[in-house]
């Protein structure tokens, strides 16, 4: 640092001198020249002085020491001039701590500041050095990275966007062979130009609204998705533009994975290099899935409006614009309210991003949503409401989405009987076995057919009449109440178990238990009645009067043994009578009688056996493990009961000509409202049957889907459902053997020992026989010692 620098503060001119400071230092500056310096005296003073300065900066010493050392190079100038510079200098150097701070950074002059500033020069470069080398090989790396991205992205394969059909599934039957394609129909390629504008207008506003600007990809959405799924900690948003939807349906997995998103954003990169915005618009609206089992903007239009995709208005537009983000949500057909909710925010995002006036979003708005299918290609097949719960199966139990069903080319295998299932639908189609009802509603029903030894399920009907893809199936997810088809299960096998015969006697009489009064179907009372009349005429008194005394819990035990959950609000006497809270289903009901007709194991009810790729590579395999409901000799007991049910009871017309069946009806009667005041018990709400032969089980339900004072049962399960039962099994066993239920092997000796205990041919035994003869014409079972219960109780 020069001593010059230190001269930087000046005094103020003085008020009437005519002087300004700058001036005056020029002054005295020449005064000091002009005397010559003092000569060589002077020199080696001021030498002197600066070699004192450089000595305190260089020691480290502190600020007044250097400042000291500055004041003698400046009063080493002779003359006035020279001493009042000084003077001057030393007050700047007193009142200015700047000018201290430069001065303690400052080397000093000489071989030791020198050296300073040489090794300061040397960190200096070699940090740059380093600073550069680093940078360099970032640059590198960086420059080999993005050269191998490029060559993978341009090694990635996009033919496929050429030819974007789906590849369809199969369902296999049981043997094997393929009764139902899975698929959508075939895709109708729209050109761009034939695409109404609006439609395009609206898939760009709520699915990609920077469509037109980005590469491909948008680094804000992205950027907005990964700080929610950070929040997340997990893969919840998207943040994929039109272009990597395009890519993620046609060349990836549904999965949420960040190599997922890698891959799609390479294929949008090159496909975004492929194509044309245009282009890309055009393959996305021709291949996306909006629902139902259609691709593309046609199909989805002729689907939900049965009109060509150019006939759509700017509200049906907005209708399908809303459907790729969640289809299955967003179905008219399933949810109309989140339809018309998502259709909306569809308009309101076009006004906002102005594709539409004020005035059309208003009127677009107040437009309700007005489905008109047009179904003239089935997209489920053959046998829809099989396959309908073959895909529930394949979602709920084993994760598949509806899109890879529909498009992967699943081999779905399955445990249907085609026979059995043609069969079913075959007396489903045929109007005069159900009861007439109003034209504006017809009476409807659902049945389910399973093979008890396996739990595989034979047939499905879930509906009457044409069926809309993926509709509500009443074999599946109809939930009603059982009425006295749940005996069984509530009241009668429990009570097997703890003792009860068929012969042990019941109450049945006015009944009043906390204010609970069962009554009699036939409004009658007989005293007292067997389990066995019991259960043949299905009384309801003795039922509720039996529950009681063997405890509620007890027949909720079984129940949920049999794979029925029951809340806790079902804790009471009624559920005797199957009065629940949430009702029941008929494939519910078909497995837990299935367990009664396989001595007493509980096979779990599926359809779907096994799922391979095309190629055979096996993705699913169902194993179902057996769980015990009763043992084997009380489940032969209440078989023999329900058996005598059907061939002289309540269940008569189920009865099947030279082939065992046994089975037990229900009906439940309608609400106690003033609505059906009039009506009385002269209607029903719900019609079962349930029942089994040796071969299969099935489980009907009869009824309308709202019941009200012009809908409603004037039949009882005994009636239409036990025909129904009759007719399917009939047509699905022509042609089987005929055999009997198996009798366990505990049932089976103690009916030997009673056969040597009694002479053949005495009164009362079977001729042919020798066996005790029961009510029904069939050989008595007799009562091993565990069985036997005191009569009376």
């Amino acid at each position: 640092m020069s001593l010059s620098r230190m001269f930087r503060w000046r005094p103020k001119a003085k008020p009437g001198t005519g002087s300004s400071p700058k001036r005056e230092g020029v002054r005295e500056g020449q005064s000091y020249r002009a005397s010559g310096g003092g000569g060589r005296a002077a020199d080696e003073a001021k030498q002197a002085a600066r070699s004192t300065w450089r000595r305190a900066g260089s020691a480290g010493q502190d600020d007044p020491s250097r400042r000291q050392a500055a004041n003698a190079v400046r009063e080493s100038a002779p003359g006035d001039g020279g001493g009042a510079a000084a003077r001057k200098e030393r007050e700047y150097a007193a009142s200015d701590p700047r000018a201290t701070a430069r001065e303690a950074r400052e080397p000093a002059p000489g071989s030791g500041g020198t050296a300073a500033r040489e090794t300061k020069k040397a960190r200096r470069f070699r940090g740059r050095r380093w600073l550069w080398t680093a940078g360099l090989l970032c640059f590198v790396a960086g420059m080999a990275g993005l050269g191998a991205a490029a060559v993978w992205v341009r090694d990635l394969d996009i033919s496929k966007l050429e030819h974007p059909l789906p590849e369809p599934s199969f369902v296999m039957d049981a043997g094997g062979q393929a009764v139902a394609q899975l698929s959508s129909s075939r895709i109708v390629p729209v050109p761009l130009g034939q695409i109404p504008l609006d439609l395009r207008n609206a898939v760009v506003a709520v699915e990609d609204r920077r469509f037109y600007d980005h590469a491909g990809f948008d680094v804000w959405s992205i950027g907005r998705a990964l700080i929610r799924d950070l929040k997340a900690g997990a893969m919840e948003e998207g943040g994929s533009t039109i272009t990597q939807q395009l890519a993620k349906n046609l060349f990836l997995d549904s999965d949420k994975s960040f190599n997922r998103k890698f891959k799609e954003l390479g294929y949008a990169i090159k496909i975004n290099f492929a194509y044309s915005k245009d282009e890309i618009l055009e393959l996305y609206l021709n291949s996306i899935y909006f629902g139902e089992g259609r691709w593309g903007v046609e199909g989805a239009a002729q689907q939900y409006f049965g009109k060509s995709v150019q006939q759509l208005t700017l509200a049906e537009s907005a209708v399908l614009a809303g459907l790729p983000k969640a289809p299955s949500l967003y179905s008219p057909v399933r949810h109309p309210d989140k339809t018309l909710e998502r259709r909306n925010l569809v308009l309101s995002l076009m006004k906002e991003q102005h594709f539409i006036s004020d005035d059309a979003y208003d009127k677009a708005v107040a437009e309700p949503i007005e489905l008109k299918p047009n179904n003239g290609e089935s997209l489920k097949g053959r046998h829809p409401s099989y396959v309908d719960y073959v895909m529930d199966e394949a979602e709920k139990l084993y994760g598949f989405t509806e899109q890879q069903i529909l498009t992967h080319g699943l081999r779905i295998y399955t445990a249907m009987d085609l026979k059995v299932q043609q069969a079913a639908e075959e007396v489903y189609r045929t109007d005069a076995l159900f009861p007439q009802s109003p034209p504006d509603r017809p009476v409807q029903s659902g049945a389910v057919v399973l093979d008890q030894r396996t739990g595989g399920i034979r047939a499905i009907v879930g509906a009457r009449g044409d069926q809309t893809y993926r509709g509500f199936n009443r074999a599946t997810e109809l939930k009603r109440q059982p009425g006295s088809s749940f005996k069984p299960l509530a009241v009668y096998g429990p009570a097997l178990e703890l003792g009860y015969t068929p012969e042990s006697i019941l109450y049945d009489g006015e009944l009043d238990i906390s204010g609970y009064r069962p009554k009699d179907w036939d409004a009658q009372t007989r005293g007292q009645v067997s389990l066995r009349e019991a259960v043949i005429r299905s009384w309801n008194i003795p039922a509720v009067w039996l529950l009681n005394e063997i405890g509620i819990d007890a027949g909720m035990n079984y129940v949920r043994k049999a794979g029925i959950a029951l809340p806790s609000a079902d804790r009471n006497l009624s559920l005797a009578l199957g009065g629940l809270s949430e009702g029941v289903s008929p494939l519910q009901m078909a497995q837990a009688y299935g367990a009664i007709a396989n001595d007493g194991m509980m096979q779990k009810a599926h359809a779907i056996t096994k799922i391979t790729t095309k190629d055979g590579h096996t993705l699913v395999e169902v194993k179902p493990q057996p769980t015990k409901l009763t043992e084997p000799v009380y489940a032969y007991t209440l078989t023999r009961l329900l058996q005598e049910t059907v061939a002289q009871g309540t269940g008569i017309a189920a009865a099947l000509s030279g082939r065992p069946a046994a089975g037990k009806t229900g009906t439940t009667q309608l609400p106690a409202t003033a609505e059906f005041g009039a009506i009385g018990r002269n209607g029903a709400k719900d019609a079962w049957f349930v029942g089994f032969t040796p071969e299969l089980t099935a489980a009907i339900w009869l009824g309308y889907d709202q019941t009200d004072k012009t809908h409603y049962l004037t039949t009882s399960g005994g009636a239409v459902p036990a025909q129904l039962f009759r007719e399917m099994m009939t047509r699905a066993l022509k042609d089987t053997p005929v055999t009997d239920f198996p009798v366990p092997e505990e049932v089976r000796r103690a009916m030997e020992e009673a056969q040597l205990r009694s002479p053949l041919g005495s009164d009362g035994h079977a001729p042919e026989t020798g066996k005790p003869q029961d009510r029904s014409g069939q050989p008595e079972t007799p009562r091993p010692g565990w069985l036997r219960k005191k009569q009376g109780d």
